[in-house]
């Protein structure tokens, strides 16, 4: 995304790439989830507000940015979720997302898998990590890349999957590792899909 309303920082691991890095330090709007808020204002920066139900923030922030904390004690979402509501209910469509993996696989794998609901929300998402971007797509979609750049497509929904740009063909994946391990051929490829399906790219 060349513009951005909002970052989403996550309580996972700490960004250390150099894009996701870049992305949270240009951030018009900063969202920290709860604990993600501790490291955040640990290396001197304040967040716009900060969404969760309070479980993982320091007793410190706790009382010390009451007024910047949007309680949500909802458990039957995350807080990478209500932060994801609390944006499009400001009309905060073009997110990112980062530092939503690590620490636990779970929270990683359900963090990522959240993102097509972003996208059926109505959200323009992208979560990126230290080592890729995920990118929740419907449809035909169409991306630049390097030659030799890898990529991995994870279906959902989609029927009539077919590709340009790639090395291996692609068809309608019925499980998660038929669609990983691919590559760029150009400096652009095209995913022709009816329905949804999950794009990782590595930097």
């Amino acid at each position: 995304m060349k513009e951005i309303d909002a970052v989403i920082l996550a309580n996972g691991d700490y960004p250390s790439a150099t894009l996701p890095l870049q992305i949270l330090k240009k951030a018009p709007y900063v969202v920290c989830c709860d604990g993600g808020a501790n490291e955040y204002i640990a290396q001197d920066h304040l967040p716009d507000v900060i969404i969760g139900d309070g479980d993982s923030l320091s007793e410190e922030n706790r009382i010390k940015y009451a007024s910047i904390i949007y309680y949500n004690p909802d458990q039957e979402t995350n807080d990478q979720t209500k932060a994801v509501q609390f944006l499009l209910s400001k009309g905060k469509k073009k997110i990112a997302i980062v530092g939503a993996t690590g620490k636990r696989e779970d929270h990683t794998i359900g963090n990522v898998s959240l993102l097509m609901e972003y996208m059926r929300m109505g959200a323009e998402v992208r979560s990126y990590t230290d080592y890729g971007i995920f990118i929740p797509c419907q449809g035909t979609s169409t991306f630049e890349c390097r030659v030799g750049q890898q990529l991995s497509i994870f279906n959902f929904t989609g029927k009539g999957l077919k590709a340009k740009g790639l090395a291996y063909p692609i068809y309608d994946f019925t499980t998660w590792w038929q669609g990983t391990l691919n590559t760029c051929t150009e400096t652009s490829f095209t995913i022709e899909a009816q329905g949804e399906y999950l794009l990782f790219i590595n930097y």
